[in-house]
């Protein structure tokens, strides 16, 4: 009696096992407002010059699941920007073409266009959900990275991070004419905002914390020649703005001066698109406060160590996105403040009627407007900054007594 329910159920569960659908063979989630994310958890062909990944052996599917498309760059949100990305797509019901090159670890496939160029966006379009997602995916196995828009420049510039994130050449999307074949692919990629990371959302559980520990280990190779015995004085960068694209510190040699009566040792560091991330690093990574206007460059501020200060110089009309941008850098154990500018320190004024709604109510002006049209061109473009020096002291001093208990740590 035994032996027969043995069998029976043995039956029952290799009947149930004809009857169940086959594995998904490719899945997407587009649930969330920034990104698409799509698997192919089979053996998978790509074919660079039509930008198509093919199944290799699909199974029955749903008709309507025999092909799917994405556009792997993490900002869904935007229209403009999303139109000028690459269009990916991914087929089951296609022949297969022949192999060229057998890759023995899977694929992560996205794009360095869009807003690629501009600091910012290098890294949270890029390299943060980058980051995000290998740990999320990833975490157990290396990566292939297939890469749309992988322009020479930005190949060069970030190239020793590159090889941080994965181990192997690039494949370049736009340029090569070869069949690619991998085990797996993960198209798009991962974010969790500006300037964040959620561990709890993460397979690998990870914060903005990693993500600094994980960019020392890259750059700061000079980290051991650092001591604090090395600074007697709390040290300070500030970063500087040239140039006639708005938010230049006009007093800034009153501005250092304040500093160093504090009691800071300043150095006035002004990043280029051409500055190496080890020169940033070396100069961020060894000091104990950072102050910068609003702008990309505040992304250095992922180079400060833990219980580091940084002072965030708002300008006019800027509060609501210098706190989107850089609000959350507090997750990565900064001690983070503030600056924001009174109608007398912006040279709008010289510019609008007080009354104008630009000076008199910023909010109301931005509200219902396109970005370039009132935020980009009046209060980044139009916009510089004379600090009031008596008012500004007191942040000077706050920000040093936080450097100099780091200093003596």
């Amino acid at each position: 009696m035994i032996e027969f329910e043995l069998n029976t159920s043995t039956q029952g569960t290799a009947l149930m096992k004809e009857m169940a659908p086959p594995p998904r063979q490719i899945t997407c989630d587009r649930s969330h407002y920034a990104y698409d994310i799509c698997t192919i958890h089979v053996e998978t062909t790509l074919n660079p010059t039509t930008s198509t990944f093919f199944i290799q052996h699909p199974t029955t599917v749903d008709p309507n699941q025999t092909a799917t498309k994405i556009r792997p760059y993490p900002r869904k949100f935007d229209g403009p920007v999303m139109s000028r990305i690459k269009e990916l797509t991914i087929t089951a019901g296609t022949p297969t073409p022949s192999c060229h090159v057998k890759h023995e670890d899977p694929a992560l496939v996205f794009s360095a266009g869009g807003y690629t160029g501009n600091f910012f966006h290098d890294f949270n379009d890029g390299f943060i959900p980058l980051f995000i997602t290998l740990n999320s995916f990833f975490h157990d196995k290396d990566a292939v990275l297939v890469i749309s828009k992988a322009r020479d420049w930005w190949v060069n510039k970030y190239a020793t991070l590159l090889r941080e994130f994965s181990k192997h050449p690039i494949v370049d999307l736009d340029n090569d004419n070869k069949t690619h074949c991998f085990p797996e692919a993960t198209l798009g990629l991962v974010s969790h905002g500006f300037m964040t990371i959620k561990p709890e959302l993460m397979r690998n559980p990870k914060s903005l914390h990693d993500f600094h520990a994980f960019l020392r280990k890259t750059y700061g190779a000079n980290d051991n020649n650092v001591s604090s015995s090395s600074f007697p004085r709390p040290r300070l960068v500030l970063l500087n703005r040239s140039g006639g694209d708005g938010r230049l510190l006009l007093n800034i040699e009153e501005v250092k001066l304040e500093m160093q009566r504090v009691g800071f040792d300043v150095i006035v560091f002004e990043p280029t698109a051409t500055t190496p991330l080890s020169k940033g690093f070396e100069v961020i990574g060894s000091s104990h406060a950072m102050v910068g206007i609003h702008g990309a460059a505040l992304t250095h501020s992922l180079f400060l160590k833990p219980g580091s200060v940084l002072i965030q110089v708002v300008p006019l009309g800027l509060e609501s996105v210098a706190e989107m941008c850089f609000g959350k850098v507090g997750e990565m154990g900064l001690k983070y403040m503030e600056y924001r500018v009174r109608v007398e320190e912006s040279s709008l004024v010289e510019k609008y009627d007080r009354e104008d709604v630009i000076i008199k109510k910023p909010s109301d002006f931005v509200n219902g407007r396109a970005w370039s049209e009132s935020t980009m061109n009046v209060y980044l473009k139009e916009q510089n900054l004379r600090l009031d020096l008596v008012r500004f002291r007191k942040y000077l001093r706050k920000a040093y007594n936080n450097a100099k208990q780091l200093i003596g740590s």
